[in-house]
């Protein structure tokens, strides 16, 4: 079904992530858009129908931290034909939108990823809401997977550059005590989402940090100072706050279970679901180049020649149905998976819910977590 067309979407379980919201049976979809919700009684007129059989309907899900899939990385290839194969490789799983991530590289492969978002978000705005920046002002203590010889201070001409494409850059891992002051708060104040990530910062630090400006944090318990008794680091900053929102992976591999159910209960909707997915997700691919280096994948772990975790190969739904799997509420889990990544970087009222004059963007799947399809800006892909 293209965008183009108008047609109702019937005969779906509504998951959408508001408990609150009334039941729904019939969406109306209208030029990439939902024009009508509610019951098929109460909004009339004479549509297409598309029969979905039963299966379970929610928001397409939004990934705020992906470098790559489908065989595909945007540090290696930042171009539009790498987002088209993200994006096709994402509707596999439910995936409708996602911040292209560009992890610590130059000046010149920044600006090339504002450039090439730019376009794509002017073709594409159902797609891709902006770019994430992850480094290169990073501490290398906490360096993870990223190259060290890339890391380095802001530069007070990539920040103006980052304030003056603030419509296209959506957020920026930073690590807050390796910054001049003032950084945080001049990118804060032009738009951008601060993310405190792969940083050594105290907690004092962060709390610091998030009094300039900073909002978010960078995959939650990793490659940040942990909580201790007395030194409560980033992750106590976090989970004592009231505000501040944070990605979390939940692989089973970069952070226990266990911890995925207190960062929830502690944070709530501050919570995000984020794959930090590489090149090799969605595929079945044993090896492929990350930040220079040879990396291997096996058993959905990826990692160089020294155990190092490099990303994942996590896709949308699997982080779905492992958090429902593990313990946590269905509605709740859609919720971290759609309307808090959109509220975490202010595109709520384009994005992550069901309701009128968003973009028409859905997951569509079975009580197994299988995929069975996805609306995408309007267009309607389903398995035959």
């Amino acid at each position: 079904m293209s965008p183009e067309k108008t047609y109702a979407l019937v005969n779906f379980k509504p998951l959408t992530g508001n408990p609150e919201q009334q039941s729904i049976d019939t969406i109306i979809i209208e030029n990439g858009r939902i024009s009508a919700i509610g019951k098929a009684e109460e909004i009339g007129g004479d549509y297409q129908q598309v029969d979905l059989n039963g299966l379970t309907l929610s928001p397409g899900f939004i990934d705020l931290q992906l470098n790559g899939c489908g065989g595909v990385l945007f540090n290696s290839d930042i171009s539009i034909g790498t987002l088209d194969v993200m994006h096709e490789a994402n509707l596999r799983s439910g995936c409708t939108a996602f911040l292209p991530t560009l992890i610590t590289s130059s000046d010149e492969d920044m600006r090339q990823a504002v450039n090439i978002t730019r376009e794509y978000m002017a073709m594409h705005p159902d797609r891709v809401p902006g770019v994430h920046l992850e480094g290169p002002y990073l501490n290398l203590q906490r360096k993870g997977i990223h190259d060290p010889d890339y890391i380095r201070e802001p530069s007070s001409a990539m920040i103006d550059f980052f304030c003056e494409n603030a419509d296209v850059i959506a957020m920026v891992t930073l690590a807050p005590e390796v910054c001049p002051e003032g950084t945080i708060e001049k990118l804060s104040k032009a738009g951008i989402i601060v993310s405190i990530g792969h940083t050594n910062a105290t907690c004092e630090q962060a709390k610091a940090a998030e009094q300039a400006g900073a909002t978010f944090a960078t995959h939650l318990h990793n490659a940040m100072s942990p909580l201790g008794s007395r030194e409560p680091g980033v992750v106590g900053a976090i989970f004592d706050s009231h505000s501040i929102g944070a990605g979390i992976i939940a692989d089973g591999l970069h952070l226990s279970w266990e911890n995925l159910r207190i960062a929830h209960r502690l944070m709530q909707d501050r919570l995000v679901l984020v794959t930090d997915a590489t090149t090799p997700a969605g595929t079945d691919m044993e090896t492929f180049v990350f930040a220079g280096q040879t990396i291997y994948h096996k058993d959905g772990k990826c990692s160089n020649a020294d155990g190092t975790l490099a990303g994942s190969a996590l896709t949308m739904i699997e982080a779905v149905a492992n958090s429902i799997r593990e313990g946590l509420a269905p509605q709740t889990v859609i919720r971290m998976a759609t309307v808090n990544a959109a509220k975490a970087i202010h595109v709520e009222n384009e994005m992550g819910s069901i309701a009128v004059g968003q973009f028409a963007n859905f997951a569509i799947f079975d009580d197994s977590f299988t995929m069975h399809g996805t609306v995408s800006g309007g267009e309607l892909k389903l398995k035959k």
